[in-house]
C-alpha cells in the first residue's frame, strides 16, 4: 500500500508573499488555492497579488537598489549573504523537499535532489560575487580606457512550476551576486518553496526590499510585472507563447530580457554507442519530473542497425514504469494540474489515432488517488519526423523513437524542429563526437552523457524557439549586468 498522504511533513497553512522584507497579504484580500497534484485536494493558499502589489514590490526593490545598503555593499559581502542563505536551505532541507514534492507532485527523492541543486547555486554564486572583473583596453596615446560590470537595477524574475526552487536559485543567485535587487513572481501552481526560501533570506539578513516575492496569476501579477516601467531587466522561464508576450511587454520600455522557452531535445544513438551506459540515461531524461522538464530528452534518434534492439529494451523498461503519489517515491509523480494532464493525454491520443506505433505503456499505481493528475508513461516508435509528436513540446512522460541512416541524416533530424535547447550524442568515435556536437543546434550538447546533474557551472539556454540569453555559470552574471566603458584623458 502507498503511504498515507496525510503523513507528509509539510503542514497545511496559508502562505504570504514578501514585500520590502515583510510577509504581506494581497491588497485586494484575494487568495489562490494550492492544490496537491497527487490527490487534487487543496491544502494551502497563497495571495493573489495584482498591479497594486506589483507597484509596491517594484518600489521596494527600487528603493533598496538606489538608497539602501545593498548598492554600497562590497561584492564579497553580497556573496556571504548568498552563502548564508544556502546554509539555511541545507538546514531546512527535509522541510523544503517535502514542501516541493507536495506542491508539484514530484517524488520525494526528486525534491531532495532539487534541494541539493538549490544549495549548490547559492554556494556557486556566493563565491562568484566578487569574481567578475572589468578590463583595461589599449587605446590612444594619452588615454586610459577601462570597463566595469554594473548591475541593471531592478530585475523581474518570472519562474515556472516545474523546478521552483532550482530556477528561483539560478535567478536569485546571479542577479543578487551582481548587485541587482529582485522581484520574483513564481507560477501560481507552485509558489510555496519560493515563499519559504524568501523567509529564509530574511533570516539570513538580506536588507529589506532586496528580494521581494509576489504570487498571483500570470495574467494579473505576471503581466503587471513584465510591463512595469520600474523594472530594468526581465528573466523568464516557460512556454514560447508566454515568453513572446513578456518580451513584447518589456520592449515597450526597451528593457533587456533572458528567455528560456523549452525544447524538443534529441538524443542521438549511433551503432557503436555503449548501450548499457546510455540506456538508464535515455529513460531518466524523459521520466524525470514526469517529463515536465524543458530539457527532457523527448526524442531518441537511433541508427538503423540497432534500432530494434534499443526499441525493445526501452519497451521492456517502459512497461515497468509506475506513476504514483509524490510520497510513494515511485518512478514518476503526477502532472502539475488537470489541464496539463489533459494536454498530455490529448497528444498521446492524437498520436495513436494517427497510426503511430505504441511500443509500450507504463502504469499508474493501483492505490494512486483517482483525483490525482496521473499520466502513464508512453513509448512511441517509428515516428515520422514531421509528425506533431515529433515537433511540439509535450511536457509529459512521452518518448518518441526515430531511425536514422547515417550521420548526416541524424544531424538533419536533430535540427529538424523549431527548438534548440539540449542534445545528447552517444558514440565511441572521437571524431564523430566533435563533428556532431558542433553541428547540432543546441545550447548544451552532451557526449555520452545527458544533463550531468544539473550543471550549476554550465551556461544554459537555447537557440531558435528555445529562447536567448544564458543562465547558470558565469554567463548568467554577464546577463545580469551591463558593461560600462570609462575613458580617461591624461595627456
Amino acid at each position: 500500500m502507498l503511504q498515507n498522504l496525510s503523513r507528509i511533513v509539510a503542514q497545511d497553512k496559508n502562505f504570504l508573499g514578501i514585500i520590502n522584507g515583510r510577509r504581506v497579504a494581497a491588497t485586494n484580500g484575494k487568495t489562490i488555492p494550492v492544490v496537491c497534484p497527487s490527490d487534487g485536494l487543496e491544502f494551502a493558499t497563497v495571495p493573489s497579488y495584482d498591479a497594486i502589489d506589483v507597484d509596491r514590490a517594484v518600489d521596494a526593490a527600487r528603493q533598496a537598489f538606489e538608497e539602501g545598503p545593498w548598492s554600497r555593499m562590497p561584492a564579497f559581502e553580497r556573496g556571504r549573504l548568498l552563502t548564508r542563505l544556502g546554509l539555511l536551505i541545507e538546514k531546512h532541507g527535509d522541510e523544503l523537499a517535502a514542501l516541493e514534492a507536495r506542491d508539484t507532485g514530484k517524488p520525494i527523492r526528486q525534491g531532495k535532489a532539487d534541494v541539493a541543486a538549490t544549495i549548490r547555486y547559492y554556494e556557486f554564486y556566493g563565491g562568484a560575487a566578487d569574481k567578475i572583473h572589468g578590463d583595461t583596453i589599449p587605446f590612444l596615446d594619452g588615454y586610459t580606457a577601462l570597463t566595469l560590470r554594473e548591475p541593471h537595477g531592478v530585475v523581474a524574475g518570472i519562474t515556472p512550476w516545474n523546478y521552483p526552487m532550482q530556477i528561483m536559485a539560478r535567478v536569485v543567485g546571479a542577479a543578487l551576486a551582481m548587485g541587482n535587487t529582485l522581484v520574483i513572481k513564481p507560477a501560481e501552481d507552485a509558489s510555496l518553496s519560493t515563499i519559504r526560501i524568501g523567509e529564509l533570506a530574511i533570516e539570513a539578513g538580506f536588507p529589506d526590499g532586496v528580494l521581494n516575492i509576489i504570487t498571483g496569476y500570470g495574467s494579473e501579477a505576471g503581466a503587471a510585472l513584465s510591463a512595469h516601467p520600474g523594472v530594468d531587466y526581465v528573466t523568464f522561464t516557460g512556454s514560447p507563447a508566454t515568453g513572446t508576450a513578456i518580451q513584447q511587454a518589456a520592449a515597450a520600455h526597451n528593457r533587456g530580457v533572458t528567455m528560456e522557452l523549452g525544447g524538443k531535445s534529441p538524443q542521438i544513438v549511433f551503432a557503436d554507442a555503449d548501450i548499457e551506459k546510455a540506456f538508464p540515461v535515455l529513460v531518466n531524461a524523459i521520466i524525470q519530473n514526469g517529463g515536465q522538464t524543458c530539457s527532457a530528452g523527448s526524442r531518441i534518434l537511433i541508427e538503423r542497425p540497432i534500432y530494434d534492439k534499443v526499441a525493445d529494451a526501452l519497451g521492456s523498461r517502459f512497461r515497468e514504469l509506475v506513476a504514483g503519489p509524490h510520497d510513494a517515491d515511485l518512478d514518476l509523480g503526477p502532472m502539475i494540474n488537470a489541464a496539463q494532464k489533459r494536454r498530455v493525454e490529448n497528444y498521446v491520443t492524437a498520436a495513436a489515432e494517427a497510426g503511430i506505433e505504441v511500443i509500450a505503456r507504463g502504469s499508474i499505481h493501483i492505490d494512486a488517488p483517482l483525483t490525482g493528475f496521473y499520466v502513464a508513461p508512453v513509448l512511441f516508435g517509428a515516428v515520422d519526423p514531421s509528425a506533431t509528436l515529433a515537433q511540439e513540446e509535450v511536457f509529459g512522460p512521452v518518448l518518441s523513437l526515430f531511425a536514422f541512416e547515417d550521420e548526416a541524416d541524424a544531424i538533419r533530424m536533430a535540427n529538424g524542429t523549431e527548438y534548440g535547447l539540449v542534445a545528447g550524442v552517444w558514440t565511441k568515435d572521437g571524431a564523430r563526437q566533435h563533428r556532431v556536437a558542433k553541428r547540432v543546434r543546441a545550447g548544451q550538447v552532451y557526449v555520452n552523457a545527458y544533463g550531468a546533474g544539473g550543471g550549476v557551472e554550465l551556461p544554459f539556454g537555447g537557440f531558435k524557439r528555445s529562447g536567448h540569453g544564458r543562465e547558470k555559470g558565469f554567463e548568467a552574471l554577464y546577463d545580469m549586468s551591463a558593461t560600462k566603458t570609462i575613458v580617461f584623458r591624461h595627456d
